[in-house]
């Protein structure tokens, strides 16, 4: 069962001029499919040809296989990074709106905390939201690593490699992360994640 490259969840041209149809198209179809495509490469003939890829992920990472650790995780982490994103400004409510008031005190500074975070991440990586011993947390991560299989759940991610946002910002990171976190962060995708019994699951 080979891992996919699953479609973005909405037109191309739809995170303008937030994120450009030339931004998606290349991080996606090149980006993603690339990590997608040394996955399925480096597991064919192999014991784990059938695993999901949240298998595939541990395996390598208990393995100590780099190579293949960096791409399966690099082919989740930009999945969940597309479901985190939205062409419609959605807002927390219910139970996430509850979480975020407790863990913050307000939306404003949970977007804050992101934008800082993310800013201020050295080179390549990611900032996620996740719930983690029944709280609200942002946290890094470095390079391909993810929260996959993590005991932390995780609700959205920012890309913050390069790729994701110097076509349309340059090297202005803070301007990229401005856009996202004001105005296509997917409230209701969060919302979905919180309520899971188990983490989110790449598309078989």
């Amino acid at each position: 069962m080979a891992i996919t490259l699953p479609p973005l969840p909405y037109a191309d041209t739809a995170l303008e001029p937030s994120i450009s149809a030339t931004t998606l198209q290349t991080h996606h179809g090149k980006h993603h499919k690339a990590y997608v495509d040394k996955t399925n490469a480096a597991v064919d003939g192999t014991d784990l040809a059938d695993a999901s890829l949240e298998e595939i992920i541990a395996a390598a990472e208990a393995k100590g296989d780099k190579g293949l650790f960096n791409n399966s995780a690099q082919s989740w982490n930009h999945a969940f990074y597309w479901n985190s994103l939205t062409p419609e400004k959605t807002a927390p409510d219910g139970e996430i709106a509850s979480a975020i008031d407790a863990a913050y005190g307000s939306l404003a500074k949970l977007e804050a905390e992101l934008a800082s975070q993310g800013a201020a991440h050295f080179a390549s990586g990611w900032v996620w939201l996740v719930a983690k011993d029944g709280k609200l947390a942002v946290e890094q991560t470095h390079d391909a690593a993810t929260f996959a299989n993590s005991d932390s759940k995780p609700l959205l991610v920012i890309d913050l490699w390069e790729h994701a946002y110097y076509l349309d910002h340059k090297n202005l990171r803070p301007d990229y992360l401005k856009a996202v976190i004001e105005k296509h962060l997917n409230w209701d995708f969060a919302a979905e994640n919180l309520a899971r019994e188990s983490n989110w699951t790449y598309p078989a």
